[in-house]
């Protein structure tokens, strides 16, 4: 495997599929892997006509999941596919990823991980027992800035930190028409999403965001969630008030009914003696500010980075990366992740994996379950 391409099959992605289009030229841009096979559709006649615009081989764009797995696992090791990238909607997650270990292939999953919090635990179960290595798209730890942010907290440069405000917010879903569109109906839809559109879709972005750069974890939580588009039965906004480990505390809000939001995500910590900002939509400056001395902007590629962020680096200061090159770093760290399978990369800190999906599908049903509730403050349960 050190002398070829990474070889990846896709489950789901098919025609008119955004996410899956965004995996494809991620796992493409470094070069490190290739696309073999896919079953993008449970409809084989789209499934076949999605891989043949990929100009996949006829014989390798399957009926379905489980004829992949089949088929792929009794190809010759020279041939078959090494991982899978499974982005299709939420309920068929586990399944997929389930069978895909059982058959020998790494699998790499766009969030949330599973259905429920029941399958993420059953799933990390079922890695262990496969052996094999399983990744989480948390896109936006791929960042450089993001990574800089985290080792910056890390070393104390901010003190202690004792306040994390977390905002994502989209306007695509604020109108009742904007249901009509393939990516919205799935999600608002709780036989596919779950039991959470906005905050299972967006806001766990952010709560991982929160969890990763402070390098802290959420125990307690008080939450709202609200379907504001009249006959929703899934949220489409809400804000979760958060307690941490060691003492901070946080406000997370996401929205996908702010009307002219884009990708409005964004992050502060607050330490006791300094504080960062950064914003998805300026990815490439972190702010750093003080009460007693002058704000410094940190930009991509001036002066001196964590090893992490160096490695997120892809070009010369100025020129400006973003959502696919984050994307990008994520998938080509898994490919280093596979090819030193089965020893652990050195140095190198794997992507998000199984704990990060739990904690994620345990962030969605805690707020859940607290915004039913009108007792305030919920214990963080896993």
């Amino acid at each position: 495997m050190q002398d070829r391409k990474i070889r990846m099959g896709m489950v789901g992605g098919g025609e008119g599929a955004f996410i899956g289009n965004v995996h494809r030229m991620a796992a493409n841009l470094d070069g490190q892997i290739e696309l073999v096979c896919g079953a993008f559709s449970a409809n084989p006649d789209k499934s076949q006509r999605s891989g043949r615009a990929l100009f996949l081989q006829t014989e390798r764009c399957y009926a379905s999941y489980q004829e992949m797995f089949e088929k792929e696992q009794a190809l010759p090791d020279e041939q078959k596919m090494d991982i899978v990238s499974i982005v299709t909607p939420n309920h068929l997650h586990f399944d997929v990823a389930k069978m895909a270990l059982e058959h020998g292939f790494h699998v790499i999953c766009d969030k949330p991980a599973t259905f429920t919090l029941a399958e993420a635990k059953a799933l990390k179960d079922i890695i262990a027992t496969s052996g094999r290595l399983y990744g989480l798209t948390h896109t936006y730890n791929g960042y450089p800035l993001v990574k800089q942010a985290k080792q910056m907290v890390a070393n104390g440069e901010l003190g202690k930190v004792v306040k994390v405000v977390a905002q994502y917010s989209q306007g695509w879903l604020s109108a009742s028409s904007d249901t009509d569109n393939k990516q919205a109906a799935w999600r608002l839809d709780p036989k596919q999403a779950g039991i959470s559109c906005c905050m299972g879709d967006i806001g766990v972005h952010a709560a991982n965001l929160m969890e990763y750069i402070s390098g802290q974890h959420i125990t307690e939580l008080c939450s709202d969630l609200t379907p504001t588009v009249s006959g929703r039965q899934l949220d489409d906004d809400g804000t979760v008030i958060v307690k941490f480990n060691e003492g901070a505390k946080g406000v997370l809000t996401s929205s996908q009914i702010s009307v002219g939001e884009e990708n409005g995500l964004a992050i502060n910590i607050y330490g006791e003696n300094a504080s960062l900002t950064w914003r998805q939509e300026e990815p490439n400056s972190l702010w750093l500010k003080y009460n007693d001395k002058p704000t410094q902007m940190i930009r991509t590629g001036v002066g001196e980075f964590c090893n992490e962020a160096l490695a997120a680096t892809r070009t010369p200061a100025g020129h400006p990366e973003g959502y696919l090159e984050a994307f990008a770093n994520l998938y080509t760290r898994f490919a280093e992740q596979v090819r030193a399978y089965p020893n652990i990369l050195k140095d190198k800190a794997p992507i998000p994996g199984i704990e990060e999906a739990i904690r994620g599908m345990a962030f969605i049903e805690n707020a859940v379950k607290a915004s039913d509730s009108d007792i305030k403050w919920h214990k963080f349960t896993i």
